[in-house]
């Protein structure tokens, strides 16, 4: 099966929310939260995403998650994670008794297929093109059709490897020529369908101003910050999240645009 033919598959069951003038949605992705330990790559930015997510919460943004939230390959509880990170999971909750929130699986936490989407279509109302939404894995073969091969690989070999600096090769995030097919893929779907494809993943964050329709949501495990895309009176902006100081030296959360806003049309 082709990757055309695995992203098609994954929206015949998906989950179909409504796009319209009043709706405000932000998009994030591959937060790869862990237990804490040194393998833990969310902790250096789970301040700056806490404080996002309050951030969205209190505008009335709906919450949307990209897959990988939780990271499944390198740990085995999704128990501890939780626990590690309650703040995160409580505030989830309020998400949830607002109705605001869908998160989607990813490679890294397909364990949670029972439980989570595959796949979201936001339908516009205001008759411009829909925004098709799933982690992207999918337009990966060894990550999708082998993702228990690659999970063995992570959590057995490049796991302990990563502590000194070794890099994953079957990593989109980390392999520029796996990259690269990725993309051209995710491309071409949305060539073929006409839509907006929305994805993560690739931990690349993109929000093409110049009529492309493939967007990348980025990751919350950047070096010194998350990034995020937000929807509101239907337009796309790419945002990041970032530690910045005020004249006094004093520490602060900033919200920095990197792209945009585009229109969905």
């Amino acid at each position: 099966m082709g990757c055309h033919k695995r992203i098609d598959k994954a929206f015949v069951r998906a989950v179909r929310l409504p796009l319209a003038g009043y709706s405000r949605y932000v998009i994030i992705s591959d937060c790869h939260r862990g237990e804490g330990g040194a393998n833990d790559n969310f902790l250096r930015n789970q301040h700056l995403y806490y404080a996002a997510l309050e951030h969205y919460f209190r505008r009335g943004f709906f919450y949307l998650e990209l897959g990988d939230g939780e990271e499944l390959w390198e740990n085995r509880s999704q128990e501890r994670i939780e626990t590690c990170h309650e703040d995160v999971y409580c505030m989830f909750r309020q998400f949830e008794r607002n109705h605001r929130i869908l998160r989607l699986y990813g490679n890294h936490n397909m364990e949670l297929k029972s439980t989570l989407a595959e796949a979201a279509i936001l339908e516009n109302r205001e008759g411009g093109k829909d925004i098709y939404m799933l982690h992207g894995h999918q337009a990966d073969f060894f990550n999708s059709v082998c993702w228990k091969l690659s999970r063995f690989l992570v959590r057995y070999l490049w796991k302990p490897l990563e502590r000194f600096g070794v890099n994953d090769p079957t990593s989109a995030a980390r392999n520029y020529k796996k990259l690269e097919k990725y993309e051209r893929c995710l491309e071409s779907w949305t060539q073929e369908n006409q839509v907006y494809l929305a994805a993560g993943h690739s931990h690349r964050p993109r929000l093409p101003e110049g009529g492309g329709r493939y967007l990348n949501a980025g990751s919350c495990v950047h070096p010194r910050s998350i990034t995020a895309i937000e929807i509101e009176s239907m337009r796309m902006t790419l945002v990041k999240w970032v530690m910045a100081t005020h004249h006094d030296m004093t520490l602060y959360v900033a919200r920095e645009v990197i792209s945009g806003p585009v229109p969905v049309t």
